[in-house]
């Protein structure tokens, strides 16, 4: 089976290497252009595979391209872009997806992210067959995963998904050359989609409960980082703690600094936070923040 990968970052490196190590055939590589080349880009170099830099899968020499390379399948590991409905054609079997959600829960960029934002206890990961649409094709394989009260975007992505994922598009590679993979239509009335986790999303609104605020923050950990400020200075929050108590003190009011983190009055009890960013710079603890920001116990952060 010949097999054309668009991906991008470790994990379409990862995936590359895994069906390449199985005894699969790929044929060509599509990944976005970097100044210092992709991991994907290494992976085509040792194996010496085509790899094309597209800055967007729309233009129109991608089409020769795909043609030329004959594929059966085509996997999209790790896509940000949205392949045009005349790509779709061209692989005899046809082009499937990692998505990193039970869909139709959570379709768009960021289902991560919205999964913790919004509390959920359960999330996972689908491999579909792309169609026309955002995340609507049927559904190929699906796995399951728990999320904990601790887990961020980020350790549920590189310790969860990212693991599981790479197995997953294993698994439905051999289902498809079996001739036993499905293709279960998602049901629609059940989708949600959500838009980008982006600055949009991110800013903490203080008079909303502990827990909104706990989410938000360990949802947006490590991208793009929910905010505050001080004084007009944008403050990024990471490593979110959160202490049920009762209290009578405004919310977004620090009341204790120390080498630990930040403790920050919230409605129903405290936020704790440990690392921040001052608008674009490199994470620091409380006592450089409390330092550079001439903060003191007492003060009143802003809301975005």
């Amino acid at each position: 089976m010949r097999i054309i990968i668009v991906g991008q970052g470790p994990f379409g490196e990862k995936v590359c290497e895994r069906l390449i190590n199985k005894g699969e055939k790929v044929v060509g590589i599509f990944t976005p252009p970097g100044g210092r080349g992709d991991p994907l880009e290494k992976v085509a170099k040792e194996y010496n595979i085509p790899c094309f830099r597209v800055p967007n899968m729309k233009e129109a020499w991608i089409e020769e391209e795909f043609k030329k390379l004959t594929p059966d399948l085509v996997i999209l590991a790790f896509v940000t872009d949205i392949l045009p409905e005349r790509l779709l054609s061209i692989p005899n079997i046809g082009t499937i997806c990692y998505h990193p959600s039970i869909l139709p829960r959570h379709r768009g960029a960021s289902a991560i992210n919205w999964a913790l934002i919004m509390g959920e206890e359960k999330t996972g990961l689908t491999i579909f067959w792309v169609e026309k649409g955002i995340d609507t094709g049927p559904i190929l394989l699906q796995k399951e995963v728990e999320i904990l009260p601790t887990d961020t975007a980020g350790s549920l992505y590189f310790s969860k998904l990212f693991p599981m994922g790479i197995e997953a598009i294993e698994e439905a590679v051999e289902l498809i050359k079996a001739g036993k993979a499905p293709r279960i239509p998602q049901d629609d009335s059940l989708a949600t989609y959500e838009p980008p986790c982006d600055d949009k999303v991110a800013g903490i609104k203080f008079n909303k409960s502990l827990d909104e605020i706990y989410n938000l923050i360990r949802g947006c950990d490590p991208q793009p980082g929910a905010y505050a400020f001080y004084k007009g200075k944008k403050i990024r929050f990471y490593g979110v703690q959160k202490i049920t108590s009762f209290h009578d003190h405004p919310p977004g009011k620090i009341i204790e600094i120390d080498e630990s983190g930040l403790t920050i009055t919230v409605k129903g009890g405290f936020i704790k936070v440990s690392k921040f960013r001052i608008d674009k710079g490199e994470k620091i603890g409380a006592l450089q923040l409390r330092e550079i920001l001439e903060l003191k116990e007492g003060d009143q952060l802003e809301e975005a």
